[in-house]
């Protein structure tokens, strides 16, 4: 490693901080930090870079030895200028390393490398019985993808696994891999359906799967989560999807589902949620048969970032243990899909609207020119049920104030909820050359508060940024 002579001091310094701490305790005499006990000297260690971990072995005889026993370790490259010699030097150290049983691995190479090193490295973590293995590569531009082979799966004592940025996953047949609870998978390459239904169906206790895709290269038509034990869902995707590709989401004791950015999918289904209790859907569009919505009806939480006009709404769903519900407002006629959640939602306590688009001025100008026409929003048939018995907060961020729907849904909400006690509406900075703005908005804050509220208790609360 370069440097040894100031990752050396750095190491030093650490250890005096961690000798003069434990000498306040009563552990070690003034002889300071070589009288510290290798467990306490370990737990210091582990807490410091690799690279200055490695630079204490010139200290004595004893730290020559030392090193070899942290069970965490981490290995960057970004810039390298000798990165065959950054590869030999990890090879020496993982093959050095003597801890009974390796907490961690952690290689971040942004360097062009030899993809056999990315194979010996993995190879050596799991015959070391490694915990958590996390490995990130950002160099795919400078040549291909770095395949790891399925037998590297093949050891029960993983708990956490990390791939990013074009790993090649091929696994042909199930493997082991019983112990894994945390699964990260952003931008692999997976070789087909058989190979993603082989990877969950071997790991039966995986608890937190996050999974990103983007620039679709792979073959997979039907991606399959099959994953009993699963808890908490991430999944973004930013690629527009091809006809006959979609979702299948089999996880029974699901909780806490994270979708994003999933657009042209022919499906996306959601099988038996009944044990979720929050999610999260955004910017999810053009999916021919979409149940989405209506799959996470057992929801107690629920955070909206849609426009009706791209996603099918479900008219007959009913979310009854609903309490929480955070909406984007902008999006095309998001007030329809406002007006079908609460009438969907009988028990909602708290809605929460929030304005993505009015954090500059080209954002506002391209949202009022793109709404002008949008046609008004026509309040509900009959007061939700909702408003007559149960919501008590309502949390409106960045108000825009310039289209005629925000003012009329805001009314709406304040004349009918009974129970509500707290309105609160917030807008984003107004820029010098808007000042216009101003006038808009205190004439709007003005009728606001002129409006005859269905609750007596109800405080109204107008923050201006």
């Amino acid at each position: 490693y370069d440097s040894t002579g100031n990752e050396l001091g750095k190491a030093k310094r650490v250890m005096e901080q961690g000798g003069e701490s434990s000498k306040r305790l009563g552990f070690v005499s003034q002889d300071g930090i070589n009288e510290l006990p290798d467990a306490l000297l370990l737990k210091i260690l582990s807490s410091l870079p690799t690279k200055t971990v490695i630079a204490t072995s010139v200290l004595s005889k004893r730290w020559r030895s030392l090193w070899k026993l942290v069970p965490r370790l981490e290995f960057v490259s970004y810039g390298n200028r000798n990165i065959y010699k950054f590869a030999e030097n990890v090879s020496k150290s993982l093959l050095s390393h003597e801890a009974p049983i390796l907490e961690s691995l952690h290689l971040k190479v942004g360097d062009q490398i030899d993809n056999v090193y990315i194979g010996v490295w993995a190879t050596i973590a799991f015959s070391r019985h490694v915990r958590e293995f996390v490995l990130d590569l950002s160099f795919h531009h400078h040549g291909q993808s770095v395949r790891l082979p399925s037998s590297l799966f093949c050891f029960d004592t993983l708990e956490t696994l990390k791939l990013m940025n074009y790993v090649i996953l091929d696994v042909p047949s199930p493997v082991s891999m019983k112990s894994l609870r945390t699964l990260h998978l952003r931008y692999v390459v997976y070789e087909g359906d058989e190979s993603v239904r082989n990877l969950f169906s071997s790991c039966p206790n995986l608890e937190h799967l996050v999974v990103h895709r983007g620039d679709c290269n792979d073959s997979v038509m039907r991606f399959t989560i099959d994953a009993p034990s699963l808890k908490k869902l991430s999944l973004y995707d930013s690629d527009s999807a091809e006809k006959n590709r979609g979702y299948v989401i089999k996880a029974p004791c699901l909780r806490y589902l994270e979708i994003e950015n999933s657009k042209g999918y022919e499906y996306f289904l959601i099988d038996n949620a009944s044990e979720l209790v929050e999610a999260s859907i955004r910017n999810v569009s053009d999916i021919v048969n979409e149940e989405i919505l209506g799959s996470v009806k057992s929801v107690k939480r629920l955070s909206l970032d849609l426009s009706p006009l791209k996603i099918a709404c479900p008219t007959e769903v009913m979310y009854y243990q609903l309490v929480y519900l955070e909406m984007c407002t902008n999006k095309l006629e998001w007030w329809n899909l406002l007006t079908l959640m609460l009438d969907s939602s009988p028990k909602l306590r708290v809605l929460k609207l929030i304005d993505h688009c009015t954090s500059t001025r080209q954002h506002n100008v391209e949202f009022d020119k793109q709404y002008t026409d949008q046609g008004k929003w026509n309040q509900p048939k009959y007061v939700p049920e909702c408003l007559l018995s149960l919501l008590e907060t309502l949390v409106w961020r960045n108000c825009n104030w310039g289209r005629e729907e925000e003012k009329e849904v805001a009314t709406y909400i304040l004349s009918n909820a009974t129970q509500l006690k707290k309105a609160t509406f917030s807008t984003d900075p107004i820029e010098s050359k808007r000042l216009c703005k101003l006038a808009r908005r205190r004439r709007m804050r003005n009728e606001l508060d002129g409006v005859v509220r269905a609750s007596g208790s109800c405080h109204l609360v107008f923050e201006f940024e």
